[in-house]
Protein backbone atom coordinates (compact mmCIF):
# COMPACT_ATOMS: atom_id res chain seq x y z
CA UNK A 1 0.00 0.00 0.00
CA UNK A 2 3.14 2.22 0.96
CA UNK A 3 4.18 1.89 -2.98
CA UNK A 4 0.72 2.47 -4.54
CA UNK A 5 0.43 5.69 -2.10
CA UNK A 6 3.48 7.12 -3.44
CA UNK A 7 3.07 6.31 -6.59
CA UNK A 8 0.05 7.67 -6.55
CA UNK A 9 1.13 11.12 -5.14
CA UNK A 10 4.27 11.34 -7.66
CA UNK A 11 1.12 10.50 -10.78
CA UNK A 12 -1.34 13.11 -9.16
CA UNK A 13 1.51 15.91 -9.20
CA UNK A 14 2.10 15.25 -12.84
CA UNK A 15 -1.31 15.07 -13.41
CA UNK A 16 -1.54 18.26 -11.66
CA UNK A 17 1.26 19.22 -13.84
CA UNK A 18 0.05 19.10 -17.03
CA UNK A 19 -0.86 22.86 -18.41
CA UNK A 20 -4.59 22.67 -19.92
CA UNK A 21 -4.76 26.81 -20.21
CA UNK A 22 -1.01 26.87 -21.81
CA UNK A 23 -1.86 24.38 -24.42
CA UNK A 24 -5.04 25.17 -25.41
CA UNK A 25 -3.79 28.74 -25.73
CA UNK A 26 -0.83 27.71 -28.00
CA UNK A 27 -2.57 25.37 -30.23
CA UNK A 28 -5.66 27.74 -30.70
CA UNK A 29 -4.05 31.12 -30.90
CA UNK A 30 -0.18 30.69 -30.87
CA UNK A 31 0.24 32.44 -28.03
CA UNK A 32 2.00 31.94 -24.57
CA UNK A 33 -0.63 32.93 -21.98
CA UNK A 34 1.91 33.62 -19.23
CA UNK A 35 2.95 36.44 -21.52
CA UNK A 36 -0.98 38.20 -22.20
CA UNK A 37 -3.55 39.15 -19.78
CA UNK A 38 -3.16 38.19 -16.32
CA UNK A 39 -0.17 35.65 -16.81
CA UNK A 40 -2.22 33.17 -15.06
CA UNK A 41 -1.76 29.86 -16.22
CA UNK A 42 -5.72 28.96 -15.75
CA UNK A 43 -8.95 28.94 -17.11
CA UNK A 44 -9.84 32.46 -15.89
CA UNK A 45 -7.06 34.13 -18.37
CA UNK A 46 -7.98 31.65 -21.33
CA UNK A 47 -11.18 32.95 -20.75
CA UNK A 48 -10.00 36.57 -21.08
CA UNK A 49 -7.30 36.12 -23.70
CA UNK A 50 -8.17 33.53 -26.16
CA UNK A 51 -11.98 32.83 -25.48
CA UNK A 52 -14.92 31.76 -23.84
CA UNK A 53 -15.34 28.48 -25.28
CA UNK A 54 -11.92 27.34 -25.19
CA UNK A 55 -12.18 27.88 -21.18
CA UNK A 56 -14.41 25.70 -20.99
CA UNK A 57 -12.45 22.61 -21.64
CA UNK A 58 -9.54 24.16 -19.60
CA UNK A 59 -12.18 24.36 -16.67
CA UNK A 60 -13.02 20.83 -16.87
CA UNK A 61 -9.50 19.59 -17.38
CA UNK A 62 -8.49 20.91 -14.06
CA UNK A 63 -11.31 20.19 -12.00
CA UNK A 64 -11.51 16.99 -13.00
CA UNK A 65 -7.42 16.20 -11.92
CA UNK A 66 -8.39 17.16 -8.90
CA UNK A 67 -11.29 14.76 -8.58
CA UNK A 68 -9.74 11.81 -10.19
CA UNK A 69 -6.57 11.61 -8.19
CA UNK A 70 -8.25 11.54 -5.47
CA UNK A 71 -11.04 8.72 -6.59
CA UNK A 72 -8.69 6.42 -7.43
CA UNK A 73 -7.19 6.90 -3.59
CA UNK A 74 -10.86 6.09 -2.02
CA UNK A 75 -11.33 3.51 -4.43
CA UNK A 76 -7.48 1.63 -3.63
CA UNK A 77 -9.10 2.40 -0.38
CA UNK A 78 -6.45 4.74 0.94
CA UNK A 79 -6.54 6.32 4.21
CA UNK A 80 -8.29 9.92 4.50
CA UNK A 81 -4.79 11.80 4.91
CA UNK A 82 -3.26 9.76 2.27
CA UNK A 83 -6.68 11.09 -0.18
CA UNK A 84 -5.59 14.63 1.51
CA UNK A 85 -1.96 14.26 0.43
CA UNK A 86 -2.77 12.79 -3.19
CA UNK A 87 -5.03 16.13 -3.82
CA UNK A 88 -2.36 18.64 -2.35
CA UNK A 89 0.09 16.72 -4.35
CA UNK A 90 -2.12 17.35 -7.36
CA UNK A 91 -2.92 20.92 -6.61
CA UNK A 92 0.72 21.54 -6.10
CA UNK A 93 1.42 20.39 -9.66
CA UNK A 94 -0.75 22.63 -10.68
CA UNK A 95 0.58 25.63 -8.93
CA UNK A 96 4.02 24.68 -9.69
CA UNK A 97 4.29 22.20 -13.09
CA UNK A 98 7.40 20.57 -13.80
CA UNK A 99 6.41 21.49 -17.45
CA UNK A 100 6.47 24.94 -17.09
CA UNK A 101 9.67 25.38 -15.07
CA UNK A 102 7.43 25.34 -11.82
CA UNK A 103 5.27 28.60 -12.93
CA UNK A 104 1.65 27.46 -13.07
CA UNK A 105 -1.80 28.75 -12.11
CA UNK A 106 -3.25 29.20 -8.66
CA UNK A 107 -5.32 26.12 -8.51
CA UNK A 108 -8.56 27.52 -7.57
CA UNK A 109 -10.04 24.74 -10.20
CA UNK A 110 -7.85 21.66 -8.88
CA UNK A 111 -8.76 22.62 -5.14
CA UNK A 112 -12.32 22.77 -6.25
CA UNK A 113 -12.46 18.97 -7.64
CA UNK A 114 -10.39 17.91 -4.96
CA UNK A 115 -12.59 19.32 -2.14
CA UNK A 116 -15.46 17.96 -4.12
CA UNK A 117 -14.03 14.56 -4.00
CA UNK A 118 -12.79 14.43 -0.59
CA UNK A 119 -16.52 16.13 0.76
CA UNK A 120 -19.17 16.26 -2.01
CA UNK A 121 -21.20 18.20 -0.47
CA UNK A 122 -18.73 20.94 1.17
CA UNK A 123 -17.11 20.97 -1.76
CA UNK A 124 -20.45 22.28 -3.75
CA UNK A 125 -21.42 24.27 -0.86
CA UNK A 126 -18.62 26.45 -0.96
CA UNK A 127 -17.99 26.67 -4.46
CA UNK A 128 -21.79 28.27 -4.36
CA UNK A 129 -20.58 30.92 -1.57
CA UNK A 130 -17.08 31.48 -3.65
CA UNK A 131 -19.82 32.18 -7.08
CA UNK A 132 -21.87 34.47 -4.92
CA UNK A 133 -19.04 37.03 -5.47
CA UNK A 134 -18.93 36.78 -9.23
CA UNK A 135 -21.73 39.52 -10.32
CA UNK A 136 -19.79 42.01 -8.66
CA UNK A 137 -16.67 40.43 -10.50
CA UNK A 138 -14.89 39.68 -6.99
CA UNK A 139 -14.71 35.84 -7.89
CA UNK A 140 -11.00 35.69 -6.65
CA UNK A 141 -12.31 37.67 -3.27
CA UNK A 142 -14.92 34.51 -3.59
CA UNK A 143 -12.73 31.96 -3.63
CA UNK A 144 -10.60 32.87 -0.48
CA UNK A 145 -13.34 33.33 1.83
CA UNK A 146 -14.66 29.99 0.77
CA UNK A 147 -10.87 28.36 1.34
CA UNK A 148 -10.41 30.39 4.26
CA UNK A 149 -14.01 28.73 6.07
CA UNK A 150 -13.06 24.98 4.35
CA UNK A 151 -10.94 23.97 7.91
CA UNK A 152 -13.22 25.49 9.82
CA UNK A 153 -16.51 23.97 7.90
CA UNK A 154 -15.06 20.68 7.45
CA UNK A 155 -14.00 20.01 11.69
CA UNK A 156 -17.78 21.04 12.36
CA UNK A 157 -20.20 19.62 9.11
CA UNK A 158 -17.96 16.67 8.29
CA UNK A 159 -20.04 13.87 10.13
CA UNK A 160 -19.44 11.17 8.46
CA UNK A 161 -15.79 10.64 9.41
CA UNK A 162 -14.69 9.99 12.71
CA UNK A 163 -12.85 12.02 15.03
CA UNK A 164 -9.66 11.64 13.87
CA UNK A 165 -10.64 12.06 10.12
CA UNK A 166 -11.56 14.82 10.72
CA UNK A 167 -8.81 16.27 12.63
CA UNK A 168 -6.79 14.67 8.80
CA UNK A 169 -9.59 16.56 6.89
CA UNK A 170 -9.34 20.02 8.62
CA UNK A 171 -5.46 19.98 8.60
CA UNK A 172 -5.58 19.28 4.98
CA UNK A 173 -7.98 21.75 4.47
CA UNK A 174 -5.75 24.08 6.09
CA UNK A 175 -2.89 23.50 4.27
CA UNK A 176 -4.68 23.66 1.32
CA UNK A 177 -5.39 27.09 2.05
CA UNK A 178 -2.14 27.86 3.27
CA UNK A 179 -1.23 26.74 -0.07
CA UNK A 180 -3.72 29.28 -1.62
CA UNK A 181 -2.38 32.52 0.03
CA UNK A 182 1.11 31.62 -0.36
CA UNK A 183 0.70 31.23 -4.13
CA UNK A 184 -1.02 34.68 -4.39
CA UNK A 185 1.97 36.63 -2.67
CA UNK A 186 4.99 34.65 -4.25
CA UNK A 187 3.39 35.76 -8.09
CA UNK A 188 5.92 36.68 -10.13
CA UNK A 189 6.38 40.51 -10.11
CA UNK A 190 4.38 42.80 -12.79
CA UNK A 191 5.27 46.37 -14.05
CA UNK A 192 2.87 47.25 -11.22
CA UNK A 193 4.63 46.51 -8.82
CA UNK A 194 6.81 49.74 -8.88
CA UNK A 195 4.18 52.13 -7.82
CA UNK A 196 2.75 50.54 -5.51
CA UNK A 197 4.02 49.85 -1.13
CA UNK A 198 4.55 46.18 -0.31
CA UNK A 199 1.25 46.69 2.12
CA UNK A 200 -0.60 47.64 -1.09
CA UNK A 201 0.74 44.90 -2.98
CA UNK A 202 -0.09 42.20 0.19
CA UNK A 203 -3.26 43.00 0.26
CA UNK A 204 -4.58 43.15 -3.67
CA UNK A 205 -2.66 40.15 -3.68
CA UNK A 206 -4.35 38.40 -1.20
CA UNK A 207 -7.96 39.83 -1.99
CA UNK A 208 -8.18 40.28 -5.18
CA UNK A 209 -5.21 37.93 -7.11
CA UNK A 210 -3.85 40.80 -8.68
CA UNK A 211 -0.93 43.56 -8.32
CA UNK A 212 -3.60 46.29 -9.07
CA UNK A 213 -7.48 47.10 -8.07
CA UNK A 214 -8.14 48.04 -11.62
CA UNK A 215 -9.23 44.50 -13.09
CA UNK A 216 -9.50 45.91 -16.75
CA UNK A 217 -6.11 46.88 -16.56
CA UNK A 218 -4.45 43.81 -15.15
CA UNK A 219 -6.33 41.38 -17.74
CA UNK A 220 -5.30 43.73 -20.57
CA UNK A 221 -1.58 43.35 -20.17
CA UNK A 222 0.90 42.37 -23.39
CA UNK A 223 4.19 40.77 -23.51
CA UNK A 224 5.39 44.22 -24.35
CA UNK A 225 4.33 45.35 -20.54
CA UNK A 226 4.79 41.69 -18.97
CA UNK A 227 8.49 40.80 -20.74
CA UNK A 228 10.83 43.34 -19.08
CA UNK A 229 9.42 42.75 -15.80
CA UNK A 230 10.25 38.48 -16.14
CA UNK A 231 13.24 39.68 -18.00
CA UNK A 232 14.57 41.71 -15.28
CA UNK A 233 13.59 38.89 -12.64
CA UNK A 234 15.53 36.43 -14.68
CA UNK A 235 18.81 38.30 -14.90
CA UNK A 236 18.58 39.23 -11.29
CA UNK A 237 18.39 34.93 -10.66
CA UNK A 238 21.82 34.16 -12.85
CA UNK A 239 23.60 37.01 -11.57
Amino acid sequence: MVIAFTSLVVGAYLLGSVPAAYLIAKWSRGIDIRQYGSGNVGASNVLAVVSKRWSIPVTVFDLIKGMIVVFIAKLIGLEVYQQVTVGIAAIAGHNWPIFLRFSGGRGALTTIGVVVALTPWLGLTLTAVAFLFSPFRQLALGTLVAMAALPLCSWLLSQPFGIEERYQLTLGFLIIFLIAVFRRLTAPRSPFTASLSTRELIINRLLFDRDIRDREAWISQTPSEISPMNNLLSKRKTD
